[in-house]
């Protein structure tokens, strides 16, 4: 069976996702940290850990945002996928998730807490079905969508990036 984004979308039953692309939360812990155990860029508890189903079509992008907890992205299905990543030292990093190793992919990528990161699919890609694991559990007050007028004071270097993910 050939296997598309819209049959995955309707099987997973994913909506549209503030940042780009479908997704949708397919676990969250039942237990939680309290503030006190949280670094201090927490306010309030959290749940241990969440995890999502996350699709990107071939011309959607992740807009640029940033979260306050570490997401491990897993490759699932379709072709790869361009993680772009804006350290705070204004560096650059390009993971690249699926599993053509031999091109430089990893099935497993992580991004790093604070980190401004986008992304799209590899080039000749159809899609790509991924999963994201946050931890501690994602809120949507964790997360932050780029403004490009600051990515483009922050991160001069990077203008072309900044003016194709904002």
């Amino acid at each position: 069976m050939t296997r598309t984004a819209d049959h995955w979308i309707r099987t997973l039953a994913l909506l549209p996702h503030p940042e780009g692309g479908c997704f949708r939360e397919t676990w969250r812990s039942p237990e939680s940290a309290g503030e006190a155990g949280l670094p201090e860029r927490f306010a309030g508890p959290r749940a241990l850990g969440t995890s999502i189903f996350y699709l990107l079509r071939a011309g959607e992008r992740s807009r640029l945002h940033r979260l306050r907890a570490d997401e491990v992205w897993h490759f699932h299905d379709g072709g790869g996928l361009r993680l772009h990543v804006l350290g705070p030292a204004d560096e650059y990093v390009e993971l690249r998730l699926g599993l053509d190793v031999d091109a430089g992919e990893l099935p497993q990528v992580v991004v790093p807490n604070g980190c401004w990161f986008a992304a799209e699919t590899a080039p000749g890609v159809d899609y790509a079905l991924v999963g994201c694991a946050v931890a501690p559990g994602f809120e949507y007050g964790d997360f932050e969508l780029g403004d490009r007028e600051a990515l483009l004071a922050a991160h001069p270097r990077h203008r072309d990036l900044v003016l194709r993910f904002t």
